[in-house]
């Protein structure tokens, strides 16, 4: 029987950098090694898991200080976006793509790659209680999408936020971003004809 999946948070720097791990059994999942990886390894031991996974939503810096570490001393398997992939400080055991699924623990992870924000974040979503939550990244917030540098990038962002989640999940879908407060898809849905015209 597959154990159900634990969520569980810190967050870790100046920045406010919110890192997730998923336990199931006695495996975690650890999403954005982001920072102060002897605070992660805490976050697991309390758990009760090991972590064995480590996926890196985008390359930013900010969301990948400890993962050369967090790596080195787990020997977790790194999983990201095949886009973003090429710009970490660590090599990628797994390169995902649109679609595609992460096994773990018995569990079947969907993968959305979301272009935009970075050439393409990883998203990926678990049940957890019942409900979706959804691990976004800088790709989603309360109140719009991730910054953009150009309006071709926010066009291509909102679309693949709208098309890949929005599109696919229902509202009680928890958002976790990769900084901040969570939100809902149901919260967001309402205003997205708002962030298209104002195009942020």
């Amino acid at each position: 029987m597959t154990t159900a999946l634990k969520l569980h948070r810190i967050s870790v720097s100046e920045t406010d950098n919110n890192c997730y791990l998923l336990a199931a059994g006695d495996e975690g999942l650890l999403i954005d090694a982001a920072d102060d990886p002897d605070a992660l390894l805490a976050m697991a031991e309390e758990a009760g898991v090991s972590i064995t996974m480590v996926l890196t939503t985008h390359r930013h810096a900010d969301h990948v200080r400890a993962l050369p570490d967090v790596l080195a001393r787990t020997g977790a398997t790194h999983l990201t976006s095949f886009l973003d992939s090429p710009a970490l400080p660590a090599d990628a055991d797994v390169e995902l793509e649109q679609g595609d699924v992460i096994e773990f623990a018995g569990h079947e992870l969907p993968v959305a790659i979301l272009r935009g924000h970075t050439p393409g974040g990883a998203c990926v979503a678990a049940e957890i209680d019942g409900v979706v939550n959804l691990f976004v990244g800088d790709s989603l917030f309360p109140g719009g999408v991730g910054k953009t540098e150009s309006e071709s990038d926010f066009a291509r962002l909102f679309n693949d936020v709208k098309s890949r989640l929005f599109d696919v999940y229902p509202d009680e879908a928890i958002v976790r971003p990769g900084h901040g407060k969570s939100t809902t898809l149901g919260a967001e849905r309402p205003h997205l004809d708002e962030w298209w015209a104002r195009r942020w």
